[in-house]
């Protein structure tokens, strides 16, 4: 088979181009305060290194405080690892709250924390090595990087211009489309050149999977960040989802001709 490189390489954001744990956890802080009104408001440090183990079964921003709240509980490690939808739609019921009330603290929340100290706020997040050089590379290519996140869009700009990256108009999709992913590359591929090949990576097996599933998108190559926020079951068991591939940091910044390649 004749290999074919990208004419879009899809990324995800949290996981993929940046780490904010710190961030997500300290938000998340916030926000749990602010909904539970705790006596203590100084977190144990050993929750903070408990939701960063954690951080793999969060999907969208909303479910960050509900996590803390499961921990605080004494709801297991093992048991949020393997029922986590349920326990945190059985959270949201319990105590009168929705997704959509949760999503909307947590974002306003972290729009203050910004208006008041954004040094401070943007400290908290990192860039993977090389991959913030490895962006810009492909901003100044042939190639279009599209980011694709549960993330605000907002958010995502700030912290790629304060890096340097300047990415074009409408090449970042945030949480404010309300869209799935699937549907996002779908879209992407409605509206491209009838040759377009796109590359989708993102650290969320069970997102990829979703795209996996759609008959439609069968010709998008799927490749799961091993240093993003996954854990290592889930790693070991790509093998078991073709065509999804394990694609490594450091082969992340090399050339497509040397990434996984489809044995087909």
């Amino acid at each position: 088979m004749i290999s074919t490189f990208p004419t879009i390489l899809a990324l995800d954001f949290d996981g993929v181009i940046c780490d904010g744990l710190v961030e997500y956890f300290q938000t998340a802080w916030r926000t749990y305060c602010q909904i539970w009104q705790p006596i203590n408001t100084t977190p144990d440090s050993d929750l903070a290194l408990t939701f960063y183990k954690l951080r793999p079964v969060i999907e969208t921003g909303w479910e960050m405080p509900l996590l803390i709240q499961a921990l605080l509980l004494g709801i297991s490690q093992q048991k949020i690892l393997l029922d986590w939808p349920s326990i945190a739609q059985q959270l949201l019921l319990e105590n009168n709250l929705t997704a959509l009330d949760v999503g909307t603290k947590l974002d306003t929340l972290r729009d203050e924390w910004i208006a008041k100290d954004l040094h401070e706020w943007l400290s908290l997040h990192r860039f993977y090595p090389g991959v913030r050089e490895r962006l810009q590379e492909l901003v100044d290519s042939d190639v279009q990087p599209i980011i694709v996140t549960t993330k605000e869009g907002r958010f995502v700009q700030e912290i790629l211009q304060i890096a340097g990256v300047e990415m074009p108009e409408g090449s970042i999709i945030g949480k404010e489309y309300k869209k799935p992913k699937h549907q996002v590359l779908r879209e992407l591929l409605a509206k491209s050149e009838e040759d377009c090949v796109i590359w989708f990576v993102e650290d969320r097996l069970k997102t990829l999977l979703s795209v996996k599933q759609q008959s439609d998108l069968t010709g998008v190559r799927l490749f799961l960040a091993d240093w993003g926020y996954n854990t290592l079951a889930e790693r070991e068991s790509v093998a078991q989802y073709p065509p999804v591939q394990l694609l490594s940091l450091s082969g992340f910044a090399q050339d497509f001709a040397v990434w996984p390649q489809n044995k087909c």
